[in-house]
């Protein structure tokens, strides 16, 4: 999962890199939205079984919140567009691996 992070938001990348080819893109896409469905209820159901004032509970589904609706966006007019969402894609499926790893102690 972040390795298919890291193919948007590379924190080497200097801001001038090109973004990857439509067809890559496109890939890259579909790869995050089923890294997001896989990961999503692992950490919902992780999260589920802490207490309620639990502070990493809560940010924990507030992510997945998050998620849900960056998934559920709709595409903006313009050049740039397809690879913005990816990247909000990317951002949020490394924001899940972080409270993943923080609530099960598991490397994703």
């Amino acid at each position: 999962m972040r390795e298919a992070v890291n193919r948007l938001l590379d924190p080497d990348a200097v801001p001038e890199a090109l973004p990857p080819a439509d067809d890559e893109l496109g890939t890259l896409v579909l790869q995050l939205r089923g890294h997001l469905a896989v990961i999503m209820p692992d950490v919902e159901r992780t999260a589920l079984k802490l207490p309620k004032n639990n502070i990493p509970r809560y940010c924990a589904l507030a992510c997945i919140g998050e998620a849900r609706m960056k998934l559920g966006e709709t595409l903006k007019p313009g050049p740039s567009a397809p690879v913005a969402h990816a990247r909000r894609l990317a951002r949020v499926l490394n924001a899940l691996c972080d409270h993943f790893e923080t609530l099960t102690g598991d490397q994703t």
